[in-house]
């Protein structure tokens, strides 16, 4: 089953402060995966803070976890999507970006436990 499971928003030029906005407004824990990289873990729809500014993009990026991130990859290929980045590892798995017909870029994710 393919679904949004986490968004991941570009927070480079205040860090620290839009991590500490989130949790005081919403009482949200972050866990830190690098020092320019927080999010929450709750299992449900998980928000990324995206600190460093050579790796972010400008807008919201919804991100699709899949079971096959291979399988997903070739399908958003055939359906026209646009390949942004490449399949790359990362802490907790695998993933790439690709932009849509309407210019949305998104990326699909595949834990690293491939569930």
């Amino acid at each position: 089953m393919a679904r949004i499971d986490y968004v991941e928003l570009p927070s480079a030029t205040a860090h620290e402060l839009t991590r500490a906005f989130y949790a005081k407004a919403f009482g949200w824990a972050f866990t830190d995966f690098a020092p320019d990289y927080s999010a929450t873990v709750t299992g449900d729809v998980d928000l990324g803070l995206q600190g460093d500014p050579s790796d972010g993009i400008s807008a919201p990026l919804p991100v699709v976890r899949v079971d096959d991130l291979d399988a997903a990859f070739e399908a958003v290929t055939k359906a026209g999507g646009v390949i942004a980045k490449a399949i790359f590892s990362f802490p907790g798995g695998r993933r790439f970006h690709f932009i849509d017909p309407g210019g949305n870029e998104l990326a699909v994710w595949q834990s690293a436990e491939g569930h």
